[in-house]
C-alpha cells in the first residue's frame, strides 16, 4: 500500500505543480508562483537520471497545459460544433503534444550534466528557454503561456523584456527557480545577483515620445460568435458598428477583427462612405477588421482604413491552423467544424504600417501578437502598435486575459503603446511600460476613449529580436558541456 501511494504521489505531484503554475499568469497574476513551482520541480530532477527527468518534465507540462489552454475545447466544441468526445480528445492530444517540450528540456539537461549546480543553474534554464522558443515556431508555432509571460508587467524581471524579450524572461525565471532549488550559498548569490541586475535594468528608457498625442476610439461590438455570420444578424451588426463609430470622439478609430462579417467589396458603398465621413468629421481615420477578396479568388483576414488618409490595408500573415488554414491531412477534421472562411491566404511578411490619423500604426490580427519577433520589422517606423482580435471563440475563460498579458509583453518589448480592439474583449490601451491604462469590461458593447502618445526609437529586442537570448542559451549549454568533458568525475 505504501509503495502504491508513493507511486501515486510521484505521478500526481508534478501534474499538480504544472496545473498550479497557471495561477502565475493572467487573470490571476501571481508572478512569483511559476518560480516556486519550477523550483519544486527542479528539486525533483536535481540528481535523477535523464529518463526520470523527462518523465517529471512531461507530467509537469501535461498538468500545465491542461490547466492553461483547455479553452481550446470551447473553440472546438461550443463554437466549432465538433462533437464533445472528439473535441475533448483533440484538446487532450494537443496538450499531450505540448508537454513534450518541457519534458525534452529537462531530459536533455539531465543528460548533458549530472553536476547539480550546472544542471539547475545552466543546463535546465537554457534548455527550458530553447524548447519554449522551439514551441513558438514548429508547425507554425504555439508560444502561448511561455513561462516568461507571467513576468509581465509586475515582476522585477519585466525590466529585461526590452533587452531579451519574453524568452529572455523565461530563461531568467528558470534560472531563479534553479537557484532556489539548489538551497545553498551559490543559489542565494545567484538570486541576489538577479535582483541587483533587475534593479539596474529598470533605469534605461529605450524609446522617446514622438509628435503630438492622438485621441483614439477602440470599438468593442460584443457580437456573439454563434450569431456573427447568421444572415439575419449581419444588418444589425453593420448598424451597431456605424453607431459606435459615430459615438466615438477619437481621431483614430479601430474596429475588431472581422467586425464586418462581409467581404469588403460586398459592404454597401453607402455604408463605406458613412464610415469614412464619420472619420473625416474628426480629421482622422477608421481602421476596420473585414475579410477581403482578391481578383484571383484568394481571400484574406484583413483590416482596411477609410477616412482622411488614402485607403490602406493590411493582410494577416501568420494564420491559425484549423481556424484559418487547413494543415495537410486534416481537412476531414476541419470539415466537421462550423468555421466560416476557414482557408485564408497569407499576407506578405513585411507589410508597412498604416499612415492614419497622423500616426504610423503597425497592425497585427488575432494571435499574430503572440509572435513578438515577427512584429519588429515595423520598427522604428511605427509610432503605435495595434491588434484587432475576436476572442469570442474562447468564451468566458482565461484565454482573453492571457491574450491581454501577451500584448503587455509586446508593449514592453517594443517600447510602444499597444492598442487592442477586441469583439468581446479585452479591449484595452497598454502603455509603453506594459501597464493597462484603460479597458472595457468583457462581453459589453462600447467605445474605449483614450489619448495616447506615439513613440520613436528601438529597444535592443526590437533591434536584434531573439538573437541575444538564443546566443546566451547556447553559450550556457556549451559551458555545461565543456565542464562535463573537463571534469568527467562530476558527471
Amino acid at each position: 500500500m505504501i509503495k502504491a501511494m508513493r507511486k501515486l504521489f510521484l505521478l500526481f505531484w508534478p501534474l499538480a505543480l504544472g496545473a498550479v503554475s497557471v495561477f502565475g499568469f493572467a487573470p490571476y497574476g501571481h508572478f512569483w508562483l511559476p518560480v516556486l513551482t519550477l523550483a519544486l520541480l527542479f528539486m525533483r530532477v536535481r540528481v535523477v537520471s535523464p529518463r526520470m527527468a523527462f518523465a517529471q518534465g512531461y507530467l509537469f507540462g501535461l498538468g500545465f497545459f491542461l490547466a492553461g489552454v483547455s479553452w481550446v475545447f470551447v473553440s472546438l466544441h461550443t463554437f466549432g460544433q465538433l462533437p464533445w468526445p472528439l473535441a475533448g480528445l483533440a484538446t487532450f492530444l494537443f496538450c499531450a503534444f505540448l508537454a513534450l517540450f518541457p519534458a525534452a528540456a529537462l531530459g536533455l539537461a539531465a543528460r548533458l550534466t549530472a553536476h547539480p549546480a550546472l544542471r539547475l543553474l545552466v543546463a535546465a534554464p537554457a534548455f527550458w528557454m530553447l524548447f519554449e522558443w522551439l514551441r513558438g515556431w514548429i508547425f507554425t508555432g504555439f508560444p502561448w503561456l511561455a513561462i516568461g509571460y507571467a513576468a509581465a508587467p509586475d515582476s522585477p524581471l519585466a525590466a529585461f523584456a526590452p533587452l531579451l524579450g519574453v524568452y529572455g524572461l523565461s530563461l531568467l525565471t528558470a534560472l531563479a527557480a534553479g537557484a532556489s532549488a539548489l538551497r545553498n550559498r551559490i543559489g542565494l548569490m545567484v538570486l541576489l545577483g538577479l535582483g541587483l541586475v533587475s534593479w539596474g535594468a529598470q533605469q534605461p528608457d529605450w524609446t522617446a515620445p514622438s509628435g503630438a498625442p492622438v485621441t483614439v476610439s477602440l470599438v468593442q461590438g460584443n457580437v456573439a460568435q454563434d450569431l456573427k455570420f447568421q444572415p439575419g444578424r449581419i444588418e444589425q451588426t453593420l448598424r451597431d458598428y456605424l453607431r459606435l463609430v459615430r459615438d466615438g470622439h477619437g481621431r483614430l478609430t479601430i474596429l475588431p477583427e472581422t467586425a464586418l462579417p462581409l467581404f469588403w467589396h460586398d459592404v454597401p458603398l453607402g455604408y463605406q462612405t458613412a464610415l469614412a465621413d464619420a472619420a473625416r468629421a474628426r480629421g482622422g481615420d477608421v481602421v476596420i477588421g473585414v475579410p477581403t477578396l482578391n481578383a484571383d479568388g484568394r481571400y484574406f483576414n484583413s483590416v482596411v482604413s477609410v477616412g482622411s488618409a488614402p485607403q490602406q490595408g493590411f493582410h494577416k500573415a501568420h494564420l491559425v491552423p484549423f481556424g484559418e488554414f487547413v494543415p495537410p491531412g486534416f481537412r476531414w477534421l476541419v470539415e466537421q467544424m462550423q468555421i466560416p472562411l476557414g482557408d485564408f491566404s497569407r499576407g506578405a511578411i513585411n507589410q508597412t504600417p498604416l499612415a492614419v490619423a497622423g500616426q504610423q500604426v503597425a497592425m497585427n490580427i488575432c494571435y499574430e501578437d503572440v509572435f513578438g519577433e515577427e512584429l519588429i520589422h515595423a520598427l522604428p517606423q511605427a509610432t503605435l502598435m495595434a491588434n484587432v482580435s475576436n476572442d469570442a471563440w474562447f468564451g468566458d475563460t482565461a484565454a482573453p486575459w492571457q491574450h491581454l498579458q501577451i500584448a503587455q509583453m509586446r508593449a514592453l518589448e517594443t517600447g510602444r503603446v499597444w492598442l487592442r480592439a477586441n469583439n468581446t474583449g479585452v479591449t484595452a490601451v497598454i502603455d509603453a511600460q506594459g501597464r493597462v491604462t484603460a479597458q472595457l469590461p468583457l462581453f459589453t458593447q462600447g467605445v474605449l476613449e483614450a489619448t495616447v502618445q506615439g513613440r520613436s526609437g528601438l529597444t535592443p529586442f526590437a533591434r536584434w529580436g531573439n538573437i541575444l537570448v538564443l546566443a546566451l542559451a547556447l553559450l550556457m549549454l556549451a559551458f555545461a558541456a565543456w565542464h562535463g568533458l573537463r571534469y568527467p568525475r562530476l558527471r
